[in-house]
């Protein structure tokens, strides 16, 4: 699941650097990413608990396991935990080691070539 973090912490930071605001960012980041994370984990729990309904003991308890932790993931920590504390950290959120300011994004690409894209 931690690809989905990624790309909810993408999107807010793309949004930050489009609008300079924190509050609107995680917001509007939360918003865009919502539907497809959700949909993504809900999919993961049903998978995981059908190994709920194998005979053997370890795949039950693996199955179960992995639902209820990306449950608990894509409820609590997605929902609650990672914007109340974006939105308490603010503009250190985006803090960076010296070394890396000013450097190019992980893909390569500047965030100005995203100007125009929904």
């Amino acid at each position: 699941s931690m690809d989905y973090e990624v790309l909810m912490l993408s999107r807010i930071h793309e949004e930050w650097e489009r609008t300079g605001d924190n509050t609107l960012a995680v917001a509007n980041g939360l918003q865009k990413t919502g539907g497809l994370i959700t949909g993504a984990a809900a999919i993961m729990v049903v998978v995981f608990s059908a190994f709920g309904l194998s005979s053997v003991i370890i795949l039950k308890q693996i199955g179960l396991g992995l639902a209820l932790a990306i449950l608990i993931d894509a409820t609590l920590v997605r929902a609650l935990v990672v914007p109340s504390t974006m939105r308490l950290m603010g503009k250190w959120n985006w803090w960076a080691p010296a070394f890396m300011r000013g450097k190019k994004s992980a893909v390569g690409r500047d965030s100005s070539e995203d100007e125009g894209t929904v």
